[in-house]
């Protein structure tokens, strides 16, 4: 070699030097690191000759895409998710080993899935639909999975029912529709068959199907669970969680209307009110019932899914809080991917009988299997515990992790015996005593159909019957077999005679003759009446504005709501820019013509903008928000707007949510406020409004 020529590398040097450069830093790759040159153009013979079979870029590129989609859950395809954590708050030693109701000073990781059940994953956020409330604790001992809804009840008693349910909610095989829908012969074919989907129903067709926010729902774990404690002593439990923002829901028109504004109502006020700073917190609450007491109730099997325990019976005792304070970062990869299991649990906590959670326990493992195409589903890291994960488990699909050692098997000499089991210190079922003949039969214990039906029927306010009977009238009126009609009807003779009566009208069904008495119980904490109405946190509030508002009063406005954790928008007719009382350029943050009134909780008409009163969306925008029981507000000039729209003031009709003042003042402030924490005025009488 001559002097002064260059070095040859070896393989060593060219890994050294090329571990010392992020040589693909801001580059993109194909999927094996090689950098593309450019991703707009196939190779060709020639600018218009054939594409080339070795364009590995885009037979990669293409084959990633024509892959993209797992199947979609059948239930629950529609969700939504967020990352944020659990702390309970005191030991519950005396009832559990479960490290996270333990321990006050662990913060357990958790990812949050909230979802429709019917509609596919295209469909809209706001049908009349039960709701699911997954929640997936990371534990220090594995994951514990809380998969639940926003009812506490189910349909049906007995999982080998729930393809026929499913099948009867869908879309109809025949020609696919409706979508997202129960309005439809199939489903009241299937519940005017079977009873014991009647108290369900009840609540399907109350105002809980309708959420005003997934924040201000509230989620049960609908059966009921066994904790048990380190002296072997089990204790029935039923979890339910309390949003702190109370629990809130639209009317159905309300609803309707903002499937085609906004599809993604839901998903959009949880990730902005997470993305603002304004987490939703919820608090985890257990009804505790003694091994011992467990078979004393009247007409309740608290194996019994469609039953409640009410809570006049045993009291719900908050134990901890879920604040959710992280959106996803993406949605495929989490919200998506994520897989709850019922039979995910951690000692301390175990299984009942009831044979609607013995189904979900095979069901939910075997759905994880076809969507996420294999076993190894938990090493995705959405699913993957905090836990060491070791067992003899390996390949398959997607094995993720890299089984080290020649003995894969148990008991084994070649690896010392490891992973060996943990004994006493591992997840031990609780030895219940079973014995019985084999046979296909129902307890007679679960034999009562509409006793609690009829008790949450008469725990309903005044404005919540009015609802539901709309709601039956609603459904059944898109029933087309009059037969299926006039079964429900009968059935709901049996849970209260003016209930079914008032049915009966809407739907061209002769009025039944009374069969039953109601038993006159009821039960307070079933009414969204009786719910929090103490906070306007992420209300959000409508301004109406045009030129010539009042600036100072609109931004003291502002101000005062915005501090007490309202979100304030300014609509004015064109997009832009304003020019105010006092001659200032205002910005405006969005154009009426591109909003609704079903997407605010409140309007607000100021005063200094007499135009308003002329332009018709503004008038439809007040007088639409005063239909739907929401806080109507006006100021000065501002009260010609709602004399446009029909809507009478204060003075002659009292109405709480009604506010209307000559000038701004404090006062108008504090009745503002006061209405916003109410949420709706439900009790309003609109019959005279236009539509």
């Amino acid at each position: 070699m001559e002097r002064g020529s260059p070095k040859r590398m070896t393989a060593k040097d060219r890994q050294l030097a090329a571990s010392r450069r992020p040589f693909n830093e801001g580059v993109l790759t194909t999927d094996q690191g090689i950098p593309v040159e450019e991703t707009d153009n196939s190779l060709r013979a020639g600018a218009r000759g054939p594409t080339l079979l070795e364009d590995f870029h885009l037979r990669e590129k293409i084959m990633r895409f024509d892959h993209e989609r797992v199947p979609e859950r059948v239930v629950h395809a529609r969700g939504s998710g967020a990352h944020g954590f659990f702390k309970v708050y005191e030991p519950l030693d005396e009832y559990t080993t479960a490290d996270f109701l333990t321990d006050p000073d662990a913060e357990t990781p958790v990812f949050v899935r909230f979802s429709t059940v019917q509609g596919s994953r295209g469909s809209t956020d706001t049908p009349r639909d039960v709701r699911g409330f997954a929640t997936k604790f990371y534990t220090r001992q594995g994951n514990f999975d809380l998969v639940g809804n926003n009812m506490p009840v189910f349909f049906i008693q007995d999982g080998i029912k729930f393809p026929d349910l499913v099948h009867a909610l869908k879309p109809e095989p025949h020609h696919e529709m409706p979508q997202a829908a129960s309005a439809h012969d199939t489903f009241w074919d299937f519940v005017s068959l079977q009873p014991e989907t009647m108290h369900h129903v009840m609540w399907l067709m109350s105002d809980r199907a309708l959420p005003r926010s997934f924040r201000m729902m509230q989620g049960f774990g609908v059966h009921t669970f066994r904790l048990v404690n380190a002296h072997g002593r089990s204790t029935f439990v039923k979890f339910h969680w309390t949003p702190s923002l109370g629990t809130h829901s639209l009317v159905f028109d309300e609803a309707q209307l903002i499937s085609g504004r906004d599809p993604d109502f839901n998903r959009r006020d949880l990730w902005e009110a997470i993305d603002s700073g304004q987490f939703p917190s919820w608090e985890l609450g257990l009804q505790l019932i003694p091994q011992e007491q467990a078979y004393q109730f009247d007409d309740i099997d608290i194996l019994d899914p469609t039953k409640i325990i009410p809570e006049e019976l045993v009291p719900v005792t908050p134990v901890g809080r879920l604040t959710l304070n992280r959106n996803p970062s993406n949605f495929f990869a989490e919200t998506e991917q994520v897989a709850f299991c019922v039979g995910n649990v951690v000692p301390g906590i175990d299984f009942t009988n009831d044979p609607l959670m013995q189904a979900r326990l095979f069901s939910y493992l075997d759905t994880q299997l076809t969507r996420l195409g294999g076993p190894n589903f938990p090493q995705l890291p959405i699913n993957r515990p905090i836990a060491a994960v070791r067992n003899h488990q390996q390949d398959g699909f997607h094995q993720h992790e890299t089984p080290v050692g020649q003995a894969n098997y148990f008991p084994n000499s070649l690896g010392d015996d490891l992973p060996k089991p943990a004994g006493a210190a591992g997840f031990v079922h609780f030895p219940e005593a079973v014995d019985g003949p084999k046979e296909r039969k129902r307890s007679e214990t679960f034999a009562d159909h509409y006793t609690q039906a009829t008790l949450f029927w008469n725990s309903m306010s005044g404005w919540e019957r009015e609802h539901i009977i709309s709601a039956y009238r609603f459904e059944l009126g898109k029933v087309r077999a009059m037969p299926i009609r006039v079964r429900v009807v009968e059935h709901l003779n049996r849970i209260d005679h003016d209930l079914a009566v008032a049915v009966a009208h809407g739907v061209g069904v002769e009025e039944p003759v009374k069969s039953a008495d109601n038993h006159g119980r009821s039960s307070p904490a079933l009414s969204q009446a009786n719910t929090a109405r103490d906070s306007i946190i992420s209300r959000r509030v409508a301004v109406l504005v045009a030129d010539g508002v009042d600036a100072h009063a609109l931004a003291a406005l502002r101000d005062k709501l915005t501090e007490r954790g309202a979100v304030v928008e300014l609509l004015a007719p064109v997009d832009g820019r304003i020019t105010t009382s006092d001659g200032v350029s205002m910005d405006v943050d969005r154009a009426l013509p591109t909003m609704a009134s079903v997407l605010y909780d409140a309007v607000i008409v100021p005063d200094g903008a007499p135009d308003l009163a002329t332009d018709g969306q503004a008038v439809h925008f007040a007088a639409e928000a005063f239909k739907h029981g929401k806080t109507v507000c006006a100021v000065g000039s501002g009260l010609a707007l709602l004399q446009r729209g029909q809507i009478p003031l204060p003075t002659a009709l009292a109405d709480p949510a009604l506010i209307a003042h000559d000038a701004w003042s404090d006062t108008f402030v504090s009745e503002l406020v006061a209405s916003l924490a109410r949420h709706r005025n439900f009790d309003r009488d609109v019959a005279a409004i236009p539509a």
